[in-house]
């Protein structure tokens, strides 16, 4: 992957992304993409990343997370990326970061950002940016993103290529540098999601 620089910010140990999307790419009333997250070491380098039924598709690393940050953040970008879209569905393969969204996030904001035991949510910053990023959604008259479970390295084709995609840039992550790809805008090219992508040593082979 050829390297964009895009500004990122920390907050308070978060990272938070600020996307620059194409202006002449028109916007689909559905649109059907899969998100995934990798690390390496858990904690250790990590990457996100979210691939789209038309082979957009945006990626990004951190020198330092966790398998689930790699997941939030592909959710949270992948939202972001697709404010407009009327019919957002995403594909995932953690329930940890559907359960997150769909479930959890609003019950730890309400709580004071406790959990039962009385100790500080896990990621928190990502959490409150996606209540963000869905309100606004809301406030525009916009239903929820639709999310469902998928089986990851079970031959789901747009899975695949987004843990291709974030394990890439978790190895990109253990060279120490934070980066973000995408091909929104033009920068990168489009994959071609049409055909598998190099298959991992734990996909299983499609019949």
């Amino acid at each position: 992957m050829q390297r964009v620089c895009r500004p990122q910010r920390r907050v308070r140990g978060a990272w938070q992304t600020r996307r620059v999307t194409s202006s002449d790419r028109a916007v689909p009333e559905r649109y059907v993409l899969a998100t995934d997250g990798a690390c390496k070491g858990n904690p250790g380098p990590a990457g996100w990343a979210w691939v789209g039924e038309d082979g957009h598709w945006a990626a990004g690393s951190l020198p330092q997370g966790t398998n689930n940050i790699g997941e939030l953040l592909g959710l949270l970008n992948a939202i972001r990326d697709h404010l407009n879209v009327r019919e957002l569905v995403v594909q995932a393969d953690s329930k940890y970061a559907i359960d997150t969204y769909s479930s959890w996030m609003d019950g730890h904001k309400r709580r004071g950002w406790l959990t039962s035991a009385k100790k500080p949510v896990a990621n928190r910053e990502i959490l409150e940016q996606l209540i963000e990023v869905r309100d606004a959604r809301r406030a525009a008259g916009l239903p929820d993103v639709v999310l469902e479970h998928v089986r990851g390295h079970a031959g789901h084709r747009l899975n695949s290529w987004a843990d291709e995609r974030a394990v890439r840039a978790s190895r990109h992550a253990a060279k120490g540098t934070a980066s973000e790809w995408s091909s929104l805008g033009g920068a990168q090219e489009k994959l071609d999601v049409s055909v598998d992508p190099p298959r991992s040593a734990s996909d299983r082979i499609r019949r």
